[in-house]
């Protein structure tokens, strides 16, 4: 299979959300909404390069997976650390090595950057997900996510 690992373009929003609609099915704490997910994304792709990265996997010129990361700073690390959200490949092309290279090659960029700790979330109930991150060396911390919507702002305008 000839899969291409690259950046991603603002010419793979379309495939790129229905990637996100798909992983987002399964997970119970996102909902799928395609406008939302194109803003997202567009936020993402108008900011990759030095903090942010969107890599997809092309095969063939369709778009078949797709990992996003963006660069953090811990304090506890006292360095950058890397968040990688949105690890999805198409159920019809999973179990073939793409989603460790699209890993990969947020490693690489994650090395680039000099991060010294990659994380993720996954959702607790995706097993073959839990599965493949432990085969790939993976793995859980005794930290949990918690999540709180700030206050209504009427938009993503601060003033």
């Amino acid at each position: 299979m000839d899969v291409t690992i690259r950046n991603a373009r603002h010419d793979d929003l379309e495939p790129m959300t229905a990637l996100l609609a798909e992983l987002f099915s399964i997970e119970a704490d996102f909902v799928v909404d395609e406008n939302r997910q194109k803003r997202g994304l567009t936020l993402m792709l108008d900011g990759c390069g030095k903090h942010r990265c969107i890599k997809v996997a092309d095969l063939q010129g369709r778009v078949v997976g797709m990992v996003a990361a963006q660069l953090l700073i811990s304090t506890s690390e006292g360095a950058y650390s890397v968040l990688i959200e949105d690890m999805v490949v198409s159920r019809d092309y999973r179990r073939q090595g793409i989603g460790r290279r699209l890993l990969a090659a947020i490693d690489a960029w994650s090395s680039d950057r000099e991060a010294t700790r990659l994380q993720l979330l996954a959702d607790r109930t995706n097993f073959s997900a839990l599965d493949f991150y432990d085969r790939i060396g993976w793995r859980p911390t005794r930290m949990i996510c918690l999540r709180k919507n700030p206050p209504a702002t009427g938009g993503l305008d601060h003033a």
